[in-house]
């Protein structure tokens, strides 16, 4: 006898197991852009950007190039992504807080409240695990020195205004300093900050100089714009005046075997009047 045979059950979609479904789909993808972020930001925190690369991204994330494509459409794109996440509420927090200092003090504006404007907020995003915590500092301490082309132009491009914003504020409390001096000036005391950050375990670096004792942010800071503050108001050197290196460099000058061999006593006459000059100056 022929008996029915047993037809599974057939589970037709309803709008919950579809709503579940894309839910858990989309959190999948989120999940896989994040990993992504995370990894890339890791990766040139450790390395800069010449040192990443596609696959070492993709196998730190758990994901595959097709990933990386889908969601951002390459490499350049992903770095890009991954600084904009940081950096856009950053740079918007410190020009916030400079606007404040600036229509409330007026006149009475100075280097530190500048310096104030560009660090606290940094400090205090550190302080946030959510925003990327301790990692923060060093990812800004690698992108204001890595040599790239890439990240030289992406933050100039994105973030010139950023920066126009505080040069002009520094220009307004240093009005003797011409342009070109107070750039370069900017450029050695950020640029020194930075390259302390991006090689640093930061929360290590001030146990060690504070021999374990608490330092308050206010603290950090304060010690901080005490030395830039200091390097930013240094005098200018004197139009047309001597510099004190150029006898240094011209002690290094190489001198022909000829020279000497024609007149042994010129070395050391040149040695002696070299000397007598750095006794008087």
């Amino acid at each position: 006898m022929w008996t029915a045979a047993a037809v599974p059950e057939t589970l037709v979609p309803t709008r919950s197991t579809l709503a579940a479904s894309s839910r858990s789909s989309s959190r999948t993808s989120g999940d896989t852009k994040t990993r992504l972020l995370d990894a890339a930001e890791a990766l040139f925190i450790d390395t800069g950007y010449e040192g990443m690369s596609m696959r070492l991204i993709t196998a730190r994330a758990d994901a595959n190039l097709a990933a990386v494509n889908y969601h951002f459409g390459g490499k350049d794109a992903l770095i890009h992504a991954m600084l904009t996440r940081r950096l856009d509420g950053l740079n918007q927090n410190r020009l916030a807080l400079l606007e404040r200092f600036q229509s409330s003090l007026g006149p009475q504006l100075t280097c530190e409240h500048i310096l104030g404007a560009m660090f606290i907020p940094a400090l205090q995003q550190s302080r946030c695990v959510e925003k990327s915590g301790p990692a923060l500092l060093r990812l800004l301490g690698r992108a204001y020195t890595d040599p790239s082309p890439f990240i030289r132009n992406f933050l100039r491009g994105i973030y010139a205004d950023v920066a126009e914003r505080f040069f002009d504020a520094f220009q307004t409390v240093l009005p003797h300093l011409p342009r070109e001096e107070l750039g370069w000036r900017l450029h050695f005391c950020i640029g020194s900050l930075s390259g302390i950050l991006a090689g640093a375990d930061t929360s290590s670096l001030i146990a060690d100089f504070t021999q374990g004792q608490r330092l308050e942010d206010s603290q950090l800071i304060g010690r901080l714009a005490l030395v830039m503050v200091a390097a930013l108001k240094a005098p200018l050197s004197p139009p047309n005046g001597a510099c004190p290196f150029a006898s240094m460099f011209a002690e290094r000058e190489p001198v022909s075997n000829s020279a000497l061999s024609a007149n042994p006593l010129s070395s050391s006459q040149c040695a002696h009047d070299t000397a007598s000059q750095h006794a008087t100056a």
